[in-house]
């Protein structure tokens, strides 16, 4: 065993006591219609990435367990979903904005309360270093207060009336209906919560079901949720999606659909409704986005930028680079600099100060990435950094691949992982070929100076993917954003503002402009007689 994996895994008395796990985390708590209930069927085990000695050898943490619901509890979930909405006359949906807001800000508040537990969880179950987890945590919090501005700012602009051809209408956003909000693993709290608050706040109803790995990280939150919101608005259910999910689809009764994971999850789920036409999807999905570094960039940003755009997170983001193009005048020097910046890049478990590289949550994911790695040589490529490739249980060594060809499985496939495929080119219409043809259309990024070229290229992009970053890597931030794909990459766009509209719909009041109508009118809202139908504003 080479020295950089040969004792990345640590001994259960090492490990730093603000950080220990000390107890087994048995949840068989589950919220539905206000209630925590408690489930006395099978439970999931939550194992975690991280090993510890165990003599000659390694042991993996088993840090607790989830339940296993079945179709009929997640049925019943959906059903108080669907009576708390009530076709729309239910208490939430009918509430005030004011007052909904009030109920995030009490949720929020609960929130801050557990970011120890959570953040330690994240660390636990997903592998996440420490800085990483405390960020995610602080920014799902910013994420709920911007989102609380951001309705804030919309509503004051539907409070007005106006007056068109003849007419006067006011305009308000009302909630869908009922949402399954689903989320990933390797954003298990931010990216979750970019749906499921959104969803909440403008009046929908909720089915939530946690990632299928950082799902006990929930449980600090559900007396949270339970507490600060009206029975039956957010219902959280557990166990294998085939089993719940799939029903819940179905049923034909949910009007709302936000997941994130993989296309085919996607396509497989949706053709379970009986009315897809019915359906709102809003859909975060795969990504092979690509870097294309040209031959007048500058190499010390591009390197920085590329490493942390493939290798952050051990490359475990929708968003991460997952392709370098590389103009052949540069490649070597590139692929220098490149693996000098891996070297520099600190393995160890998630606790550990400065980390950078971590075990991975996937059952099999080393195997998986083995695979392609081996797929890549035999159609050509080497490993071209020096530890490349080697495996120590659940870590999985950041490994450089080059020359990679369209042969390869790599070349296609989003490997979700530490694994960097390096291509030279030397006319840029070969990466631009490939952006094209590609089944995703997430973000490309450009490396580069020269403005003729760069320009090009993005008219070219503009009509291919969601997002062109220049001399940056990809990335979803900053929340006000727009965060979207083409193709196979996504449905719907989202960000502080496009959430909550996503999740809403647009309707109005109009009428003639009478003497009478505006009488009328002018009574509603002097008598503050409709909720809808009102020119108060929230500050």
């Amino acid at each position: 065993m080479s020295n950089p994996l040969a004792n990345i895994f640590p001994e259960s008395s090492s490990i730093p006591d603000a950080y220990k796990l000390d107890t087994y985390l048995e949840q068989r708590e589950y919220l539905i219609d206000g209630e925590l209930k408690t489930w006395q069927g099978d439970l999931a085990p939550v194992l975690s990435p991280v090993f510890v000695k165990d003599g000659s050898g390694y042991t993996q943490k088993i840090i607790g367990s989830t339940p296993l619901l079945n179709a009929e509890e997640a049925m019943k979930a959906l059903d108080v979903a669907v009576r708390a909405h009530d076709l729309g006359k239910g208490e939430w949906p009918m509430m005030s904005v004011a007052d909904r807001i009030s109920h995030v800000e009490t949720f929020l508040a609960r929130m801050r309360e557990k970011r120890s537990e959570v953040v330690k969880l994240l660390m636990w179950e997903i592998g996440k270093p420490l800085k990483d987890s405390e960020k995610e945590f602080d920014r799902t919090c910013d994420y709920i207060v911007d989102t609380i501005k951001a309705l804030k700012d919309i509503d004051r602009h539907s409070a007005k009336i106006i007056e068109e051809q003849g007419f006067m209408a006011q305009i308000r956003r009302v909630p869908l209906g009922v949402a399954l909000c689903m989320g990933p693993y390797n954003y298990p709290l931010n990216e979750t919560f970019t749906t499921l608050i959104p969803a909440l706040i403008m009046g929908n109803t909720v089915v939530f079901k946690p990632a299928k790995y950082g799902v006990l990280l929930i449980r600090p939150l559900l007396e949270a949720f339970r507490d600060s919101f009206p029975k039956g608005v957010i219902n959280i259910i557990y166990g294998k999606g085939r089993e719940t999910v799939g029903s819940l689809m179905e049923s034909g009764r949910l009007d709302v659909f936000a997941f994130i994971g993989t296309n085919k999850g996607a396509n497989d789920l949706k053709k379970l409704h009986p009315k897809p036409h019915r359906l709102k999807a809003v859909l975060g999905l795969d990504a092979k986005n690509p870097a294309i570094v040209l031959p007048d960039a500058d190499l010390d940003i591009a390197v920085s930028e590329c490493i942390t755009g493939s290798l952050s997170f051990n490359g475990q983001r929708c968003t991460a680079l997952k392709i370098l193009y590389v103009h052949c005048s540069i490649v070597d020097t590139f692929i220098q600099k490149f693996n000098e910046a891996i070297k520099k890049l600190k393995p160890g478990m998630p606790w550990d100060a400065g980390v950078n590289l971590t075990p991975l949550p996937e059952p099999g994911k080393t195997k998986f990435l083995t695979e392609l790695v081996e797929d890549a040589k035999k159609h050509g490529a080497k490993i071209m950094n020096e530890h490349g490739g080697e495996v120590n249980e659940t870590f999985f060594y950041p490994t450089v691949l080059y020359p990679v060809n369209d042969k390869m499985r790599i070349y296609y496939e989003e490997q979700f992982g530490p694994v960097v495929p390096i291509i030279a080119y030397d006319d840029v219409e070969e990466p631009m070929h490939y952006v094209i043809n590609s089944n995703f259309g997430q973000q490309v990024s450009i490396f580069g100076n020269d403005s003729k070229t760069i320009a090009r290229l993005i008219d070219m992009f503009s009509n291919q993917v969601g997002r062109i970053n220049l001399n940056t890597q990809s990335q979803r931030g900053p929340d006000s954003f727009p965060f979207n794909g083409r193709k196979d990459s996504a449905e719907g766009t989202l960000s502080v503002h496009d959430a909550l509209r996503v999740f809403s719909i647009r309707t109005l009041v109009a009428t003639k402009t009478t003497e009478e109508n505006k009488q009328l009118i002018s009574t509603i809202i002097k008598n503050r007689e409709s909720l809808f139908l009102s020119t108060e504003y929230i500050f």
